[in-house]
């Protein structure tokens, strides 16, 4: 395994011991998000990433000797990352770009990238011995938890789940299939995070909620892994993401900033965040220079559900992420993002539900803006499937040619 180092506050940078803090920051308190750090000069000394590359292993657990588990620990069964890298010609004509591939983290096997984090934290759940695992989630992280969980067996790990009533039917169905205890919330994302959280700290499960679990980055950060690996350990000149509690985009920047402490990428990409105009937290303190901690809670309001948060959780992290790499954050209006999943479909072969399609148009107005250029070779971060939210694709697309029954109805709609 990869040794931990410390913890260390994204804030006021104190470390810990690895075992002395559960979640956040004891000074900062939940804005204080942790990393975890490693002994990398051990890493660099100990792996060789050729190796990596000749592993027959095609999870996230081909990184498992940079990953904080034990050499002996059980993962869940369920396969996932080594999700497809697709280059994409047509995309990068359309948006004036040199080059761009797509991640699909849609094929996981909950159908997001949040199965990435799911199965860490299940996996430390189970080296730990720890009976109940809890989230809060607006649908995707939940599905993730409880899929994993599922693979493992609810006698080992009971999985409990809190969503907001108004999460997409799709969603909250896939949470009680899987079997996971499910809690209604009659209120909005952030209400329930909380919520869970304190039942957790209360009753002594483990919390898997967005940024508060410092080891949710920990599963994220592989597909970073992933990116580099397949450009043959290098990183793009940037990389677009959608962002709602900021924990994807700074598993992402952790991701790359490990290949480069360890020397196997030598620059870590621009990364552009995309938030909904209704939803835009991290554009705001990004565009006015605010500090995390100086954050104002907002109404969050927008059709992408899984990049809904009014208060985002890893806020600390996924500024950094941003500033430290020169990236932006772009806002859309639900129009554009709506607008942006039969372009993308169409562009790439890609189905996304809408906060993962939002990447093409925040792309398109990084380009506008300045922020990615023509010779810019770019990854597109797709985060989750389409199929999550059939509902509002079926709001972005029209048409259809209803015909009798007979060949002639036939050639006369085809014009043949």
């Amino acid at each position: 395994m990869a040794t931990i180092r410390e913890l260390r506050c994204s804030l006021c940078n104190h470390t810990y011991a690895p075992d002395a803090v559960a979640y956040t920051c004891p000074v900062c308190g939940e804005v204080g998000t942790l990393d975890v750090l490693y002994d990398y000069d051990a890493l660099r000394a100990t792996l060789d990433r050729d190796a990596i590359g000749a592993s027959r292993e095609v999870s996230m657990w081909r990184y498992r000797a940079l990953l904080p588990l034990g050499d002996d620990a059980e993962v869940p069964p369920l396969r996932v990352g080594g999700t497809p890298f697709y280059h994409a010609p047509r995309l990068a004509a359309d948006l004036g770009l040199r080059a761009a591939w797509v991640k699909d983290d849609g094929l996981n096997p909950t159908g997001s990238l949040k199965d990435r984090a799911s199965a860490m934290i299940v996996a430390r759940a189970l080296e730990g011995r720890i009976p109940v695992v809890s989230t809060a989630s607006t649908g995707n992280a939940a599905a993730a938890l409880a899929g994993v969980g599922a693979s493992v067996g609810a006698d080992r790990v009971r999985i409990v789940i809190f969503v907001p009533a108004s999460a997409p039917e799709a969603k909250i169905a896939q949470l009680l299939v899987y079997g996971a205890t499910v809690v209604l919330v009659e209120d909005s994302y952030d209400v329930a995070f909380d919520l869970c959280f304190a039942i957790c700290q209360e009753q002594g499960w483990y919390c898997r909620n967005t940024g508060i679990n410092p080891f949710t980055a920990e599963g994220k950060k592989t597909v970073a892994f992933e990116i580099a690996e397949a450009l043959g350990w290098r990183a793009p000149d940037a990389l677009v993401v959608s962002v709602g509690d900021g924990n994807i985009i700074a598993g992402v920047h952790k991701g790359f900033s490990d290949l480069q402490r360890l020397g196997w990428i030598d620059r870590i990409p621009r990364l552009i965040g995309v938030q909904a105009e209704g939803s835009s937290p991290l554009v705001h303190a990004w565009q006015n220079g605010t500090a995390a901690q100086d954050m104002p809670p907002e109404d969050a309001q927008t059709l992408a559900d899984s990049i809904s948060a009014g208060i985002p959780r890893d806020r600390a992290k996924a500024l950094r992420a941003v500033r430290e790499t020169n990236g932006a954050f772009i806002a859309l209006p639900d129009e554009a993002i709506l607008a942006a999943i039969p372009t993308f479909a169409r562009l790439t072969g890609v189905f996304a539900e809408p906060s993962a399609a939002s990447i093409y148009a925040g792309a398109r107005r990084a380009v506008e803006l300045g922020y990615l250029h023509p010779e810019d070779e770019v990854v597109f971060l797709a985060t989750g499937s389409g199929l999550k939210d059939v509902r509002r694709a079926q709001q972005s697309v029209s048409g259809g040619l209803r015909v009798p029954p007979t060949l002639e109805a036939i050639r006369q709609v085809l014009g043949l």
